[in-house]
């Protein structure tokens, strides 16, 4: 059987069914749980996954657990070597899914591209619609094969820094686009991680990523594209911020189906920018 290469950033349960014994598929379970589930390890967790999945663990093996941030990327040896520990290799064709659908599997997704790694999809629709199709389904397990030979090649040019957020709204030389709900995006409400102020940075715009979403599905290219025509009204770099770094990520998905180019992801996202005070906020 020939090499599997994808052809595009999103792809359906039909497809992988059809495609999931290819010799250099990997099927990668990205779930973890979401924010209003922080304080709990398995509530709302299936102990179920996709046949022959390999579980990615974005909290405690594919983030940097030397800062105080909850989700932020490793660099190009510590994630090369990680990657290797799940049997990842330079050919290999990934699809990465989540529980909600489309959740954190947009994370994996973009961190794996960061690294120069493009043959990779996210499952539109995730586990549920896998589940809900009737295809076959089976107990977590951890990945106990042999290591792969996956080699990194960091594009910073994918992640931003605080420095970078700050000289952008200081020059106005780029739009923030904020992933979270409307009303932590305006006060309105206490941010869920304890501590950490309301409001949102400087001249960023609301784009709650829920927006692109459809009964767990990323709407139409159509659709995607009226939603980012409504938001923004120019040409600017776009760069795409959340709480954590993680559904800023799926705003990035949404972007590439469309075909813009100049976009990026605030690593530190609102936990970063929120915690400290010496920043403004609105």
């Amino acid at each position: 059987m020939h090499n599997t290469h994808i052809e595009s950033s999103l792809v359906s349960v039909e497809w992988l069914f059809k495609n999931k014994n290819g010799t250099n598929i990997v099927i990668l379970d990205a779930t973890i749980p979401k924010i209003t589930l922080a304080n709990s390890d398995s509530d709302g967790i299936s102990m179920n996954q996709i046949e022959n999945a390999r579980f990615i663990d974005i909290k405690n093996k594919f983030s940097d657990l030397t800062t105080d941030l909850p989700n932020t990327m490793l660099s190009e040896v510590e994630f090369e070597k990680a990657a290797r520990g799940l049997g990842i290799n330079n050919n290999s064709a990934i699809v990465v899914y989540d529980e909600y659908g489309i959740y954190s599997s947009t994370r994996a997704w973009w961190m794996f591209k960061a690294m120069g790694h493009n043959n990779i999809a996210v499952l539109d629709g995730g586990f549920p619609h896998w589940n809900k199709a009737g295809f076959i389904i089976e107990e977590k397990k951890m990945y106990s094969g042999e290591k792969g030979n996956f080699k990194a090649d960091y594009n910073k040019k994918y992640f931003n820094d605080l420095n970078d957020i700050i000289k952008a709204t200081e020059n106005n030389n780029a739009t923030v686009l904020d992933a979270r709900a409307e009303d932590r995006f305006k006060g309105l409400v206490e941010e869920p991680r304890e501590g950490l102020r309301s409001g949102h940075i400087p001249a960023s715009l609301s784009f709650p990523y829920s927006k692109l979403i459809d009964d767990d599905k990323m709407i139409s290219r159509e659709k995607i594209s009226k939603v980012f025509s409504e938001i923004i009204n120019n040409d600017k770099p776009l760069i795409f911020s959340c709480g954590s770094g993680v559904t800023a990520c799926t705003l990035a998905l949404g972007a590439e189906i469309i075909g813009l180019k100049d976009i990026s992801v605030y690593d530190g996202s609102w936990t970063e920018w929120g915690s400290n005070l010496d920043l403004p906020i609105e």
